[in-house]
Parts: structure tokens; C-alpha cells; sequence
């Protein structure tokens, strides 16, 4: 299975620290971007062995799939930190453009176009946002095999810290309807069932299609770039941010999650707790008072 991943970056110290790629200490973004790509060339290239203690050997693993990963990271205006980022020539490719910062992410999908036929998936990566689920593409296949390459599964964003009032929150709940009710029914097939190593699961459309991210495959890719709405850089979700990720895929699939009773099925971490540290404060905690 060969992936192609793009990913978005943006850093400028000078900034108001409204977002953390504005802020003046450049080492969580780092890290953050660091952990991203770390992780998708462990779980999902074939650079994977086992160390064999008796023969003082290694030798493959994971490698029936023959999986590929290409990594795109597209920059604006020379701000960035790839300089410092402490990972070796080869690991990714850098595609550098003059693009509105907020808009970046629309840039991402003019790569995605340019790739089509060459990949048998084609992914979208906030850079603050981290993988750990080695079957995570076999779960987006069975998902599509069973519902059709018109809807589209999403994974349930969180972040997690061992200080809050909770350890772990998923940070992309419900909007208000009329958000999302111009770009999509949830009312067309609500709800999808299914069962995988004999444990029920439920999916649900969602009125917060929004994860900062999004995974097609093949043909679903070549579908969207063939709409006429495909590269418009229309802003109108929330933000130039929120839109990039997922007005597109919103107007063109069925988005999915996991329901909240099987969060965990797909699922992707958000670096860092800053929504998690809201919980208590501006977040009411489930059973505390008003």
C-alpha cells in the first residue's frame, strides 16, 4: 500500500501566541512535528524489523502489505522550522510556496491532485497531529468496503496529559447543527452498524466533521478533484484553517466517526492539552454544578 502524506506547516515567532505556530518557543512545535513524522515512517513504511537475540540478526516485519510512505510538508513564505527539525535527510520532501498562511492547507490539495494515480492513498496531516495505530488504513478499507467510497470515516481527535481533570478528552464534539446543515444531512443514513473480532460498533454521522485531517483513498481522491467546487479555497467553515481540512471532504462524503460509545476504533492525538486544560474552566466537567 503506497500513502502519500501532506502536511501543512507554518511557524512565525513573532506572532501573538493565538496559535501555537505563533508562539515564541518553537520547541513544542518541534516536537510535535517531530513525533508526526516519526510515527508515520515507523508505523507505515516497511523500515520495521525484529531483532533476532539468538542470531545477533534482524530480519523484516509488517511487510506483507509492501507499505510505502511519501511525506509532503508544504511550507509559505520561508516560515517554517524543517531547518531544525532533528530527523535525517530523505525523510520527507519539502514543497515551499507564497501561499496566505491561514490558506496553506488548500495547498496541500493542489499536491494531492498532482500525485493522482500514483498512490492508494491520499492523506491530509495537521502537523500537531500524531498516529499510533498501526491499522489504521485496514480499519479505512474495511470501512469503505461496507459503506462505499461515498462516506468517508474520520477519526476522533484527543489529546491526553496525566494533570487534567480527566487523563484523556476527545476535543471535537458536537457543533451546533446549523453549522455544519448548508454542507451536509446528518439525516441521510445516520447511523451504520457493524462488527470487527466479534465487537459491535456504531458510526455515526457527525455534526462536527472537523479533525484536522482527513485520509481518502484511491478513488475517492479522483472523485473530489474532479468536482468543480476542488481547489476553490471557499473559506466559509468557521476558517481558512477549519476549511481546508474539511469543507471539501464535507460537501463531496458522508462523514462518519466512530460513535462516542467506540471513540477509540479511529482515532488520532492531538499534541500538547490545550483543550484538555479547559476542562474544569471554561469546559464544565460532566457532573459538576453550573
Amino acid at each position: 500500500m503506497r500513502i502519500l502524506v501532506t502536511i501543512p506547516h507554518f511557524y512565525n515567532p513573532e506572532g501573538d501566541g493565538s496559535h501555537a505556530s505563533l508562539n515564541k518557543d518553537p520547541r513544542p512545535r518541534l516536537m510535535g512535528l517531530s513525533m508526526s513524522l516519526t510515527a508515520l515512517r515507523g508505523l507505515y513504511s516497511d523500515s520495521q524489523c525484529v531483532i533476532d537475540i539468538g542470531k545477533c540478526a534482524t530480519f523484516p516485519v509488517n511487510h506483507c502489505g509492501g507499505n510505502a510512505v511519501d511525506i509532503v510538508i508544504c511550507t509559505t513564505q520561508n516560515c517554517h522550522l524543517l531547518q531544525q527539525l532533528p530527523l535525517p535527510p530523505g525523510f520527507y520532501r519539502h514543497h515551499a510556496t507564497d501561499a496566505e498562511p491561514m490558506k496553506l492547507g488548500f495547498e496541500c490539495q493542489d499536491v494531492l491532485r498532482n500525485e493522482l494515480g500514483k498512490y492508494d492513498y491520499y492523506c491530509y496531516l495537521e502537523d500537531d497531529l500524531i498516529l499510533h495505530d498501526p491499522w489504521f488504513f485496514v480499519k479505512l478499507r474495511w470501512f469503505n468496503a461496507h459503506a462505499g467510497n461515498e462516506t468517508l470515516l474520520q477519526p476522533n481527535r484527543y489529546e491526553i496529559s496525566p494533570y487534567g481533570k480527566v487523563n484523556k478528552a476527545y476535543i471535537d464534539g458536537n457543533l451546533l447543527p446549523h453549522v455544519t446543515a448548508k454542507f451536509q444531512n446528518v439525516r441521510d443514513r445516520p447511523q451504520l452498524t457493524g462488527k470487527v473480532m466479534e465487537q459491535p460498533l456504531q458510526f455515526r454521522r457527525t455534526l462536527n466533521p472537523h479533525a484536522g485531517c482527513y485520509f481518502l483513498n484511491a478513488e475517492q481522491m479522483k472523485y473530489w478533484a474532479e468536482q468543480p467546487y476542488f481547489l476553490d479555497r471557499d473559506s466559509s467553515f468557521i476558517g481558512p484553517l477549519e476549511s481546508a481540512a474539511t469543507l471539501g471532504i464535507m460537501k463531496t462524503f458522508k462523514i462518519y466517526k466512530p460513535a462516542d460509545e467506540y471513540a477509540n476504533f479511529l482515532e488520532i492525538q492531538h499534541f500538547g492539552s490545550n483543550f484538555l486544560s479547559l476542562i474544569g474552566k471554561q469546559v464544565k466537567l460532566s457532573g459538576e454544578e453550573s
